[in-house]
């Protein structure tokens, strides 16, 4: 079996020794001690263990880590930059956008990607994005408002 030795893992070379075929959420929660993002159905369905490889939003409960190798992952862990909020954290929290808060990183996530690929996305846009990233406690209005605020006070304008 191949075996993964490293992992680029926000922004900086982590030590892993770790089967190429077990799953990349497995390898970050009970290997590197990175729990933020969370096991929720196992099947990639819900989103809350959603990472960002390439930029882009993955199921991490269903990415094998032998293919994530060498490929820049980013985490929750990684989103607050020098004990600072990023403005969508900064916003869900604002708008109150989480409540029991076990989707919230993979929202916040995904959000990001969204952000980065659109800076200013209509509310269409945000809903069909984020789509597939569940809240079983329902606050996807406060969801979408906050993502809405967070890209005005990226902008720098005022939410």
């Amino acid at each position: 079996m191949a075996t993964i030795k490293e992992l680029n893992l926000n922004g900086a070379k982590r030590d892993v020794d770790a089967d190429a075929e077990r799953m990349l959420l497995s390898v970050l929660r009970d290997d590197l001690d990175l729990t933020g993002c969370k096991y929720g159905c196992g099947e990639g369905s819900c989103g809350a263990c959603t990472v960002l490889i390439d930029g882009q939003p993955v199921r991490s409960c269903t990415t094998r880590v032998g293919g994530v190798e060498g490929k820049p992952i980013r985490t929750i862990e990684d989103l607050a930059k020098d004990g600072k909020l990023h403005p969508l954290q900064k916003a869900f929290l604002e708008v109150g956008a989480l409540q029991c808060g076990y989707c919230t990183s993979g929202m916040l996530l995904s959000a990001a990607a969204l952000l980065a690929k659109t800076p200013e996305p209509s509310r269409d846009e945000i809903v069909r994005f984020m789509n597939g990233n569940i809240c079983r406690c329902g606050v996807y209005p406060r969801i979408v408002s906050a993502i809405e605020h967070a890209a005005k006070a990226m902008k720098g304008d005022k939410p």
